[in-house]
């Protein structure tokens, strides 16, 4: 095989690190994961260990390499995403206090409902409504308080992508993606919002940040040579600082200018979109300064859980149609979508409210919880599974709504991650909403993001826009049928209208639950 110049891609997930090798023209090579613990000390807390995280990098990476048949000498530049907000906390060595807390971890969710009272223009990026215990302030502020002899000794706060650049580089450089879409970072006004942290208590806090805060796909410097002896690579390789895996997304599916939106599917639902002007607004979060693309503004919607939905009612309920899949030799999905597929636009009255973890845009609301009604003795598995497929478009298109409603338009979605498999789902998802659907060729959109960053580091694209227009490319388009569209509106109204009718029922619950 040719030995180059190729690029690599470092993609972190929730549970493994996943390395791909791509060509200049974004071709894949290779790809290797490896796996990493995750941990649960207490309800609703997840942490990470930042030495397992190491240790499955050198493995995953030496795996790429050996499958790939490229010497070590053949990769020119290197990028990374990581989770977020994954936080970690060091001393004056940059030696990890504690296990890292990862972004899923919401036991700061006190800390976020007193910051979401105070007053300060840096909650626009929270739409001036609820803020998210995910986020660096909340997770800080929540270490302070419980474990003071762990705050007392922080020289170095940061978030994962920050604490890998350092063990990859040796240098404490900050992203401009994670900074402001989980720091309240806005370079517009000044950069660090000061009177914001002082007002929650956390004025110690940014002298423990990175001084250098960095555009992605900036060199944060190069690769290490005892890093590269351990990772089978060659020295002074040009490392990119790289950001949040969903952000870094959507420069692997070429979302880099206004006008479309990452659509990032999978146990949850994220929509990514850039705007030429910031704005703020209830429900959204965002517009973020710079976040993507230098002088550009990111939107941001979610839902918390919608694969994850789909799993649950397949591992639960649908004993026969996994043992029908099993002789046919075939996935359960498949015998699903089948039957989905026979069932009318909106399943016969059935409607279901994907909030079975919560909502996150556009009520920010953690004590939210599913909802199926309309329930006859007519319904079947195919009604109740199609039902769900269908809830999760109508939340996708009330996020859509919600942009609308304060100017900002989508005029294409780009997919990626799992329920981009389902063909019935996507054509479901550009029904409901009326956005064509575009599918790119390389659905692993994390990792050649990272390594569109390393190309651009490496200095063989001018910038990161250039860089994806090269290295990326669509195989596929899913047009929105007119009629359904119009059948389907009906039934968004109604999923939009449940909530706000039993919301207050539907807490009042969750919080009898949660005392028991």
């Amino acid at each position: 095989m040719a030995h180059g110049p190729y690029v690599l891609g470092i993609d972190f997930g929730t549970e493994s690190v996943r390395v791909g090798i791509f060509d200049l023209g974004g071709r894949p090579i290779t790809f290797a994961s490896e796996p990493y613990p995750l941990y649960h000390p207490r309800p609703g807390w997840a942490e990470q260990k930042p030495d397992e995280w190491w240790n499955a990098l050198v493995v995953a990476t030496r795996r790429a390499l050996a499958q790939s048949g490229a010497p070590g000498d053949a990769i020119v530049g290197l990028g990374a995403d990581c989770t977020s907000c994954t936080v970690v906390m060091m001393d004056e060595n940059f030696t990890p206090l504690r296990n890292a807390i990862i972004w899923m971890d919401v036991r700061a969710a006190d800390q976020a409902n007193r910051i979401a009272q105070v007053d300060d223009p840096a909650r626009k990026y929270n739409g001036y409504g609820n803020v998210s215990a995910e986020w660096m302030p909340c997770k800080a502020l929540w270490v302070k308080e419980n474990e003071p002899e762990t705050w007392r000794k922080a020289r170095y706060i940061g978030e994962f992508i920050d604490w890998l650049t350092y063990r990859l580089t040796g240098e404490w450089a900050g992203s401009i993606n994670n900074t402001s879409i989980r720091w309240y970072y806005d370079r517009n006004t000044g950069g660090w919002p000061t009177t914001f942290y002082e007002k929650i208590g956390l004025d110690d806090l940014l002298e423990r940040f990175p001084a250098r805060i960095l555009d992605m796909g900036q060199a944060a410097g190069r690769l290490r040579a005892d890093v590269a002896a351990e990772l089978g690579l060659t020295p002074d390789i040009p490392v990119a600082k790289g950001g949040a895996d969903a952000f870094v997304a959507m420069i692997g599916l070429n979302v880099v200018a206004p006008g479309k939106v990452a659509f990032i599917t999978g146990s949850s639902h994220l929509m990514l979109g850039q705007s030429a002007t910031q704005f703020h607004a209830r429900g959204i979060f965002g517009a973020y300064t710079d976040a993507v693309i230098p002088g550009q503004y990111t939107v941001e919607g979610g839902q918390v859980s919608t694969g994850s939905v789909v799993k649950w009612f397949r591992d639960n309920f649908c004993g026969k149609e996994a043992a029908l899949a099993a002789e046919r030799g075939v996935d359960t999905y498949t015998v699903l979508n089948a039957l989905a597929a026979q069932i009318p636009i909106g399943s016969d009255g059935l409607i279901v409210l994907d909030y079975w973890q919560g909502n996150r845009t556009p009520y920010v609301d953690p004590e939210a919880r599913g909802i199926m009604r309309g329930f006859s003795l007519g319904h079947t598995t195919g009604h109740v599974f199609r039902a769900i497929l269908e809830g999760v478009c109508y939340g996708t298109e009330h996020i859509l709504r919600t942009f609308r409603a304060n100017g900002y338009t989508v005029q294409e979605m780009v997919g990626a991650g799992g329920a981009t498999r389902s063909r019935l789902w996507m054509q479901m998802h550009a029904d409901v909403s009326n956005v064509p659907i575009t599918l790119t060729e390389v659905a692993d959109a994390p990792s050649l993001g990272s390594a569109i960053l390393g190309a651009v580091a490496a200095g063989l694209f001018p910038d990161v826009a250039a860089a994806a227009s090269q290295m990326v490319r669509v195989r596929d388009r899913i047009e929105p049928d007119a009629a359904a569209h119009e059948q389907y509106r009906f039934f968004v109204d109604q999923y939009i209208a449940t909530y706000g009718r039993v919301q207050d029922l539907i807490q009042e619950t969750t919080r009898h639950i949660a005392r028991q």
